[in-house]
């Protein structure tokens, strides 16, 4: 089955929602520019709830260029269970916050070199947009994605909707699937009826095998 992650939760209600919708993952997001950003604090009382009711939910922290004690005071304050880098970060930093870490590339990633986690996800492809890290709205290169999920587990995000996903992963066939602003009412808001028809439409078509 083709794993679902809905990212951008900023509120306890919008995770529950999520999790009732079939969600396996949980993205929050620590890039203060973006509509989506979450408070530590805030974070970690909705993640302290989400693992005594649901412990089997993957919590993710989406950092963008965060220094490394940053990012393992917030995996460990808010009990996350891997960080996605999703901005510049350099191999050495991957390696310092390994085994919990994937990361996130706007593109098609020229070198990976240093940036492939050896457990799935392997990593993240996301839309290329200049200025911007995550959750335009833009959909991926669907053609080259499927060349990088030929080999590895790959988390594909950019642009994802309830109308389109069947159609990713029929392409593609990836291990996953990452949506944001695609399953929300306005930016940064989570729309629970949206969250579900995502997660049908996945569940609905073909088996990405990973």
């Amino acid at each position: 089955m083709v794993i679902v992650k809905i990212c951008g939760i900023k509120t306890l209600k919008d995770a529950l929602a999520a999790i009732d919708a079939g969600a396996d993952y949980l993205g929050f997001n620590f890039h203060p520019g973006s509509v989506r950003y979450v408070e530590k604090e805030i974070c970690a009382e909705i993640t302290a709830v989400l693992k005594k009711t649901h412990p089997r939910i993957k919590l993710v922290g989406v950092f963008v260029n965060s220094p490394v004690e940053a990012v393992k005071d917030i995996l460990d304050t808010c009990l996350l269970d891997l960080a996605q880098l999703h901005g510049d970060e350099t191999p050495e930093m991957f390696a310092q916050l390994a085994p919990n870490v994937f990361r996130a590339f706007r593109g098609i990633p020229v070198d990976i070199g240093g940036h492939v986690r050896n457990e799935a996800p392997a990593m993240l492809m996301d839309a290329a947009v200049k200025g911007v890290y995550g959750g335009s709205g833009i959909t991926a290169d669907w053609s080259a994605a499927a060349v990088v999920a030929a080999k590895y587990p790959l988390l594909l995000a950019g642009g994802l909707t309830p109308e389109n996903v069947a159609d990713a992963i029929r392409q593609v066939r990836p291990w996953g699937v990452d949506v944001a602003s695609g399953v929300e009412s306005a930016p940064g808001v989570k729309d629970a009826h949206r969250m579900s028809a995502f997660v049908r439409a996945v569940q609905q078509t073909f088996d990405g095998g990973r």
